[in-house]
């Protein structure tokens, strides 16, 4: 749909960020994207990996040569191939290489387990995975090869992507980290793959055609692949890069979110693309090489997730970081606890900033400005092209009452065409209106007049307390306050009288030995007497997502 033929949202007159939000985005694929900056920006560095430079012009004649060896292992346009990959620099390579030969990308954690890939590679009719000789990935990649579907295994050679130094020392002393490379047919070696010969031309409709079959995290149920087009992620990365004041200035971000998860996917790898920037890639996310690597680089920028902030807060190197370089943080994938994002900012120097986005939405759906209002508690306002409307938590058909919270909903360029094989599925993920298809999120939100959102929480996780509806977000935002608290999750637990109570599990800081049932009594002096806990559990650690992301699913899974 044409923004510009849209009725104006009131909030558009108090839009804050540095760009237009009536943009129009045109039809782009990935290859021409990526290829387009690689003409432009040839010789500046895409990858910063542990010391070692990648070029854009490296990257995108590797990524050929591999769109080429795909070819010649039979793969055509729509065939998925799949990248069981940490951030390593081929990741880049094999991303765009995949879509140049027409294929479908399908991002698979390094986190799964044997069976977990398996269901994803069958799920998806993956022909080709892309892995390491990483002693944590390549003999499941293998076990995967052997009892599945699975064609053809593309192995890279992690030593191969160091400086010369810490490959000499990682085939040395850290042998046992990686695992040989088995002589067979169907196991084919990153280097051999990549061919002489130009990739035979394949032509993409960036509107229609899939870019990437993303899975869903899976915390409300078995995980959906959101079909994501060429247009999608190209939008997005563009709609990303508008909302910076500093775009077109040194940019340096610092890629430890895993490239697999959407969020780094487009704010991470596309969005730095599209910029000219250049991706300090660390294969994991390890707090006191994240600030070592941040000073080293003189990173610009470092998008997270909460606990990534709050490690680094914790980590005592903190105080003696140099951090004159970063400009601003985005905080996605979870709500931005207050006390983080103000403890940062006072260490830093640096603004932390709350965004929100879906696998759905191929990444970002708002943010709040770098610059400027920072409305804290609020994921501030869509990006530029992105409508949204509160539809009513009972009756998605109807929009929900003037002046009250409803559940969100999306339409823009960056929202996917539908879940891969599940059109039931696609079906209920979307509300018909006259104007169109809309997302509905599941998430239920609050609007005000200039256009900032704020998430209440999720319509599923929502409390039913003697009839009233407890929101585990606004229990949690309390506790959160209480010095002694690091990090908390509240869930729905049975309760006979009341059908459900709320309770509340959390972590302490470093030092602090305070009890669980002190913790209920300062909190529930603070909150309405349905919305009051029946406990406070103190633990030595929450589950978290692949991410990093507190998982309240699994909570729920291990104490129900």
């Amino acid at each position: 749909m044409d923004v510009n033929n849209v009725v104006p949202e009131p909030w558009r007159n108090a839009y804050a960020h540095p760009c237009a939000w009536d943009s129009h985005y045109a039809p782009l694929s990935l290859p021409d994207f990526f290829g387009q900056a690689a003409r432009d920006h040839g010789d500046r560095p895409l990858v910063e990996f542990l010391g070692r430079s990648y070029s854009y012009a490296q990257l995108h004649r590797d990524a050929c040569a591999f769109a080429a060896g795909l070819q010649a292992l039979g793969i055509v346009k729509g065939d998925r191939v799949g990248l069981y990959l940490p951030n390593v620099p081929i990741y880049v390579a094999a991303y765009y290489g995949a879509m140049i030969a027409g294929a479908v990308a399908v991002n698979f954690s390094p986190l799964y387990t044997a069976p977990e890939l398996e269901a994803q590679v069958a799920d998806s009719g993956t022909r080709v995975l892309v892995t390491i000789d990483s002693a944590a990935l390549l003999p499941t990649a293998l076990r995967v090869l052997e009892g599945s579907a699975l064609e053809h295994l593309v192995v890279g050679s992690l030593a191969a992507m160091l400086p010369w130094t810490k490959a000499l020392a990682l085939r040395v002393a850290g042998r046992k980290a990686l695992t040989r490379i088995p002589v067979q047919g169907d196991v084919h070696r990153w280097a051999d793959v990549l061919s002489e010969a130009a990739p035979a031309t394949v032509v993409i409709d960036a509107e229609e055609d899939l870019a990437l079959l993303q899975y869903t995290g899976g915390t409300t149920g078995t995980p959906k692949g959101a079909m994501l087009t060429h247009q999608n992620l190209s939008a997005n990365a563009r709609q990303v890069q508008a909302i910076d004041p500093h775009k077109g200035e040194r940019d340096v971000i610092l890629g430890v979110l895993p490239l697999f998860h959407v969020f780094a996917n487009v704010c991470v790898l596309n969005r730095t693309v599209a910029n000219g920037g250049c991706i300090a890639m660390l294969p994991r996310f390890e707090a006191g090489q994240a600030l070592k690597t941040l000073a080293r680089v003189k990173a610009t920028a470092m998008p997270g997730v909460p606990t990534m902030y709050q490690a680094l807060l914790d980590h005592p190197h903190i105080a003696r970081t140099d951090f004159s370089s970063l400009r601003v943080c985005i905080s996605g994938g979870a709500p931005l606890p207050a006390p983080v994002k103000q403890g940062f900012e006072a260490a830093t120097g640096a603004r932390l900033v709350e965004g929100y986005g879906l696998t759905e939405t191929s990444g970002v759906v708002s943010t709040n400005p770098y610059e400027g209002e920072n409305r804290v508690g609020t994921i501030g306002q869509p990006l530029p092209a992105t409508r949204i409307r509160l539809l009513d938590k009972e009756d998605p058909s109807l929009d929900a009452p003037s002046g009250e919270s409803g559940e969100l909903a999306i339409q823009g360029p960056q929202v996917m065409r539908g879940y891969w094989r599940r059109p039931e599925a696609a079906a209920a993920a979307f509300a018909e209106r006259s104007d169109g298809r809309w997302l509905r999120t599941g998430d239920v939100a609050t609007l005000d007049a200039q256009g900032y959102l704020q998430i209440v929480d999720r319509i599923k996780d929502m409390i039913a307390v003697g009839g009233f509806k407890v929101f585990p977000s606004q229990v949690e935002a309390v506790i959160e306050h209480h010095p002694a608290v690091k990090e908390v999750l509240v869930i729905g637990v049975p309760d006979t009288y009341r059908g459900e109570s709320p309770r509340a599990y959390v972590t302490l800081k470093e030092g602090c030995t305070d009890s669980g049932e002190s913790l209920r009594d300062w909190l529930n002096s603070r909150l309405g007497k349905h919305e009051r806990v029946d406990q406070v559990v103190v633990r030595e650690s929450l589950p978290k997502t692949m991410i990093g992301k507190l998982d309240r699913k699994a909570l729920r899974a291990e104490v129900l």
